[in-house]
């Protein structure tokens, strides 16, 4: 975990804007407890991240949504934490180890994104292109 974190800390952010760039779409990972400030969603994506919420815990079946606006399409997808997500985004000292915690407390001073158990919606992916793309 700790090579991860330090991974994701250079790299996510540009490999998002690299496909993004690639495949002429815009690719956000965004949530409502961010790591990383730049991750915060806006509010359409809070009310996304909030009926994905809503449907996990209801145990209904979970789809993306896709909304198509002004010739724009917009896709929502939940990201979903498991066992492996834990590591960097569960307890402090019980799920995440104290180096782990090092890092992440050294990278992003203002991080959010913790206290997770498995299955619960971590947040969102949020991605749009031109609806003839």
């Amino acid at each position: 975990p700790d090579g991860a974190v330090e991974f994701c800390n250079i790299n996510a952010l540009p490999l998002t804007d690299s496909l993004s760039l690639a495949f002429g779409t815009k690719i956000r990972r965004v949530t409502d407890k961010p790591r990383n400030p730049l991750n915060q969603a806006n509010k359409k994506e809070l009310t996304r991240i909030a009926f994905f919420k809503e449907k996990l815990v209801s145990g209904d079946e979970i789809s993306p949504i896709i909304d198509l606006v002004d010739g724009q399409v917009h896709f929502y997808s939940p990201i979903i934490t498991n066992a492996m997500c834990l590591q960097c985004h569960g307890k402090p000292e019980s799920q995440i180890s104290t180096s782990t915690l090092s890092i992440l407390d050294k990278l992003y001073p203002k991080d959010m994104a913790r206290e997770y158990q498995e299955n619960e919606v971590r947040g969102i992916w949020a991605i749009s292109f031109k609806e003839n793309n």
